[in-house]
């Protein structure tokens, strides 16, 4: 498995802009299909995006599509979300998964490597 480190969380107004980063530690992260997943208070953790392993398919939840962006560089152990146009029920604790198995389209909490997770809160 890998170790996944999530960064970039804080307080943004809504229609402003945040970007999250995910460093993940282990060798064969370049092999991982990678997401992300928040949770709300009081809510159940909710798939929002993915990307497969080479980075060529990304799919979204469609509560975030056309706003939230995924990607990922390999070569630094890295994946991103960037998050255009919040919301203030996008506020929510966010985490970084990843897993080598799970399919990318359908990525379920089942996901093997996840994060600690980082906040977002988003003030209207």
């Amino acid at each position: 498995q890998v170790r996944l480190v999530e960064s970039g969380g804080g307080s943004v107004q809504a229609g402003g802009s945040l970007r999250l980063s995910c460093a993940a530690s282990g060798r064969t992260f370049s092999r991982y299909n990678m997401g992300w997943f928040r949770q709300a208070p009081g809510k159940e953790r909710q798939w929002i995006a993915s990307i497969s392993w080479t980075g060529g398919s990304a799919y979204y939840a469609d509560s975030v599509k056309g706003r939230f962006t995924i990607s990922r560089d390999n070569a630094k152990n890295m994946v991103y979300l960037q998050m255009n146009s919040v919301e203030p029920e996008d506020t929510a604790i966010y985490y970084c998964a990843g897993d080598m198995q799970i399919p990318v389209s359908t990525m379920t909490s089942a996901v093997g490597s996840w994060g600690q997770g980082t906040q977002v809160t988003v003030s209207s």
